[in-house]
């Protein structure tokens, strides 16, 4: 239970960092660290329309759900596809981070993570849904800048660093110097891609109807984007295309890199195309600090050890990638003076209520 003193330090120190994933949201606050991590999923009844659950029991129901409930994914390619879901979502979120109190909380200061290839139509629709949510300030901030601090790399200092952060819906590559943004590429080729590329080689190649859920899963189980020390293998439950029936099929490690390596192949030429663009003398900066693989899809195995050997720079996987937004969003409300610089539009695109 909050005392008297910290309930009034509260009221005036309520700051709150989003990673408005499109796999999976964070929340920070500022003093806690990170207190929600859930799946960017919400069940909506068909007849009211109204949300009735958000997150990871959403997200128990995929594929699963009855015909009087729809699933839906409100972030797409790392922007909102659908605004009132999302707002519901952020809503449902904000009030979660409060409800340790006993006390009613105002509304939150809010920094919010967004792909750094964005359009102004899209940056305004993640600030008009953090607002209608009930925060009463929200700063935007780009997701490498943000992956990057969340990560421990100097970007205000004059040595170059880059970071590659691999989401659901997008990939971002950047190379920071001197608090900015040198060199940036953003594109909507990341984790939600490579599960599709697995339904559509269990489709091809085993003649196997699965569903995005047990993609997520093989990816997860077995996928890599460079050899293993001990292939694997598991079983896969689905449907057979020819005969209608329920099939299960022996699948391997080896057939799962295969199916993700177009995909993979097309973060690494982002990364080299980055890296030609990004001026010698950073080049040997990086040389030297490497490059940090941040989100869910560092995690990928194999990952470091693929694009190292494609670029010739040593690269390393951030401490726990999957929350370095969130963790970088923190840092930017911990330190808000110094840091405040680093995010977009803020005397443009952020108002106070």
């Amino acid at each position: 239970m909050l005392s008297p003193l910290d309930y009034f330090f509260g009221l005036f120190s309520l700051d709150i960092g989003i990673d408005l994933g499109t796999a999976n949201t964070l929340v920070s606050v500022r003093g806690k660290g990170i207190v929600i991590n859930e799946p960017s999923f919400v069940a909506i009844d068909r007849k009211t329309q109204r949300p009735i659950e958000v997150g990871a029991r959403a997200k128990e129901m995929w594929n699963k759900n009855p015909k009087n409930i729809m699933i839906v994914r409100p972030i797409r390619d790392g922007v909102i596809d659908q605004f009132e879901v999302t707002e519901a979502m952020l809503h449902h979120l904000i009030g979660k981070a409060h409800e340790q109190s006993w006390v009613p909380i105002p509304r939150p200061r809010v920094v919010v993570g967004i792909p750094s290839g964005v359009t102004e139509v899209e940056k305004r629709a993640v600030y008009d849904a953090a607002v209608s949510a009930g925060a009463r300030e929200v700063h935007l901030i780009e997701e490498p800048v943000a992956a990057a601090i969340g990560a421990g790399l100097p970007v205000q200092e004059t040595r170059g660093s880059m970071v590659v952060d691999i989401g659901g819906g997008t990939t971002e590559v950047a190379v920071f110097s001197l608090g900015g943004i040198v060199i940036s590429r953003s594109i909507r080729v990341a984790g939600d891609e490579m599960d599709e590329d697995i339904v559509q080689y269990m489709r091809k190649k085993h003649n196997l109807l699965i569903g995005e859920p047990t993609a997520e899963r093989l990816k997860l189980e077995l996928g890599s984007a460079y050899p293993l020390p001990r292939e694997d293998i598991r079983p896969v439950k689905g449907i057979h295309l020819v005969t209608g029936l329920p099939t299960v099929v022996e699948v391997s490690s080896i057939e799962i890199r295969d199916a993700i390596s177009g995909s993979v192949g097309i973060i690494v030429d982002t990364v080299k195309d980055a890296l030609d663009d990004t001026p010698p003398e950073l080049v040997g900066d990086l040389m030297e600090s490497g490059i940090c693989l941040a989100g869910g899809g560092g995690l990928l195995r194999g990952l470091a050890e693929r694009m190292q050997e494609e670029v010739n720079i040593r690269c390393w996987v951030a401490d726990d990638p999957l929350t370095c937004v969130a963790r970088g969003a923190g840092r930017i409300l911990e330190d808000y003076t110094n840091l405040r610089r680093l995010l977009v539009g803020l005397e443009r695109g952020s108002t106070r209520h």
